[in-house]
């Protein structure tokens, strides 16, 4: 029994002597006052069911997301943005990849492993400097990995279509792909490159998990579900489904390109009003 006792004392002793930061439970200092949310079993709301006879018309479109354009910093933003939820997932093999070299690529036809998602922007060069005590040149690879400010932009695949049951307007996305930078070996930017597509339903779950950032209010929390479904960004439309299957860059150029964006937009906006009776 009083071996016990002083084993107790013993204990009692040393956690007296533990520094509060060591006992207390591991929990971020700069907590709010009030209990948030836990967003880890967070569930995106099912899409209401659409029967194909109430479809009257429909119509694929691609569009661009710039995540330099002010409305889409939040794709951006420093401490977690999309580039890195997307593709740190599609290295650990959680989502599905797809080539996007292969002929129609955003039918998403051919996977790519995770091996080849991981060496996606990584770059070696050859560095030649002269070593200070032998005076010697020492040739050295340097391997530069994928950074997230080189991921500028992110192309998405949606379907419009007009539901004569709820007489609406309706879109579904159906594939992201996320795009970078294409540079030389100087480091000059000759133009975009896509890394993979991603099949948008299958990322719904894990989306709905991860908080984006909300400039205007940091109460009003926001999944990327949410920012995607909401439409919570600025796009421009760079394809519609056409009988050449061809995007508007080739077979316009400069501000036709603007123009004939604004074309295709303005005409859904006409047949969805024209399906009204005033």
């Amino acid at each position: 029994m009083n071996s016990l006792r002083s084993l107790l004392v013993l204990i009692c002793g040393i956690a007296a002597m533990m520094p509060h930061s060591l006992l207390a439970q591991e929990e971020p200092l700069d907590r709010l006052p009030w209990q948030e949310r836990d967003r880890a079993e967070h569930k995106p709301l099912p899409y209401e069911y659409v029967r194909e006879a109430d479809v009257m018309w429909s119509k694929k479109i691609w569009r661009t997301i710039d995540t330099r354009q002010k409305m889409n910093l939040s794709f951006v933003y420093p401490q977690r943005p999309l580039a890195q939820i997307l593709h740190t997932a599609a290295m650990r093999g959680d989502i599905t990849a797809y080539d996007p070299t292969v002929e129609n690529a955003d039918q998403f036809k051919q996977v790519m492993s995770a091996a080849d998602v991981a060496v996606i922007g990584v770059r070696k060069d050859t560095v030649i400097f002269t070593e200070p005590v032998s005076q010697e040149d020492v040739t050295k690879v340097v391997i530069n990995e994928l950074t997230w400010d080189q991921i500028t932009k992110f192309k998405i695949k949606e379907v419009w279509f007009f539901d004569t049951k709820t007489s609406s307007m309706q879109v579904r996305i159906i594939g992201i792909a996320p795009v970078m930078e294409d540079k030389d070996a100087n480091g000059n930017v000759r133009g975009d490159r896509t890394m993979y597509w991603l099949y948008y339903p299958d990322l719904r779950d894990m989306l709905a998990r991860e908080e984006a950032f909300e400039p205007k209010n940091d109460m009003k929390a926001l999944s990327w579900e949410d920012m995607l479904e909401s439409r919570r960004f600025e796009s421009y439309i760079y394809k519609e489904s056409n009988v050449y299957d061809r995007a508007i860059a080739e077979y316009a150029s400069g501000k036709d390109i603007q123009l004939e964006a604004d074309r295709i937009k303005n005409e859904m906006m006409e047949f969805e009003h024209d399906q009204w009776s005033y």
